[in-house]
């Protein structure tokens, strides 16, 4: 089985090759059904001995019996596990390269089976966001690790293999190509006019307003104007922090609770589709990344891509995103023209 990162030597994007995903239980079935509410009966994440083969990462509390949250190792890692501080090594096959997919991958998993993010109190939200950070502080402590990653995959579709509410924070000993590709864009849209680029977007979406979601004290949601998917959302700080990790507590309370918010709307308006959430953050290199400011993508799950996207690269969008902003805010109802 194969486990490392392959780069493409014309267009420098990485691959992940981790065939030792095809371990997983559900992992080659081929057309998978809509998603189901699994019993608890069964269930992995329902006890800590089942969860996984090593001790906890983090707890919340560090008790067995009356445990909130808890950091666990992936029973079934798209990257190999090494001790702290071992390095992904470079290696060539001819005319390729690769690197080892060494790195940590995580699992934080919520105790109640049933109630995803959407259905958490406002102190859930928060306990969980604040988990997601101290997971980046543990990541970050590997000094041969370059990004820490962390999503949300719900329904299978979007990648949600088990029903009970768990995410994913992984440890990579490279830069993702779409961060390096962004970071590239936003520190060039600096250089040019000496401001963030999101910090400009925020103030563009407040003027305009009409694809402004929902917005509290320190956060604010809103439909991208070039919104590469269908219902996609962007939620931001209003407060510039590069840093998901070094972010001030009410921010990240604000923004916990806005996702939460959000992906109530996307269930209510959008007939509970499946759905993906990720953390955009900054490397773990200690540079200077002033020109990034970090936030929460939300990305519904409505539609498939085809020969068009595929060949050029170019996404293609069937709804504006000022309708879905006015569809999520329950200004307007979906119709079978938005998909």
């Amino acid at each position: 089985m194969t486990n490392e990162f392959r780069q493409d030597i014309v267009s420098g994007d990485w691959v992940l090759i981790a065939s030792v995903r095809a371990l997983r239980p559900d992992a080659l079935r081929a057309g998978k059904s809509r998603r189901v509410m699994s019993p608890r009966k069964g269930c992995p994440f329902e006890e800590w001995a089942t969860m996984s083969n090593e001790p906890p990462v983090l707890a919340y509390p560090d008790d067995k019996k009356n445990w909130k949250m808890v950091v666990i190792p992936n029973k079934y890692p798209i990257l190999a596990r090494g001790k702290a501080g071992s390095r992904s090594e470079l290696f060539r096959h001819g005319v390729y390269q690769g690197r080892t997919a060494v790195g940590t991958a995580w699992l934080l998993v919520t105790r109640d089976h049933d109630r995803h993010f959407d259905m958490l109190s406002s102190k859930e939200a928060i306990e969980v966001f604040e988990a997601f950070r101290d997971a980046h502080h543990a990541g970050a402590r590997d000094k041969a690790m370059a990004y820490v990653a962390s999503f949300y995959n719900y329904g299978p579709t979007a990648g949600g293999s088990i029903w009970h509410p768990h995410y994913q924070i992984l440890t990579l000993p490279v830069i993702p190509t779409h961060t390096i590709h962004t970071f590239r864009g936003a520190q060039e849209y600096h250089r040019r006019h000496g401001t963030c680029p999101r910090c400009d977007i925020i103030a563009a979406e407040r003027r305009n307003k009409k694809r402004v979601i929902a917005e509290n004290d320190h956060a604010i949601a809103f439909a991208p104007y070039a919104s590469q998917e269908p219902f996609e959302v962007s939620v931001l700080p209003k407060k510039h922090w590069p840093s998901f990790r070094d972010t001030s507590p009410e921010t990240l309370r604000d923004v916990a609770l806005l996702v939460r918010d959000v992906l109530k709307k996307v269930k209510v308006r959008l007939g509970d589709p499946d759905l993906n959430f990720y953390i955009h953050d900054i490397p773990l290199d200690r540079k200077d990344y002033d020109f990034h400011h970090w936030h929460v993508e939300i990305l519904p799950r409505t539609k498939i891509e085809a020969g068009f996207e595929f060949s050029t690269g170019i996404g293609v969008n069937a709804v504006d995103p000022n309708d879905a902003a006015a569809i999520l805010r329950g200004d307007a109802v979906v119709s079978r023209t938005h998909f």
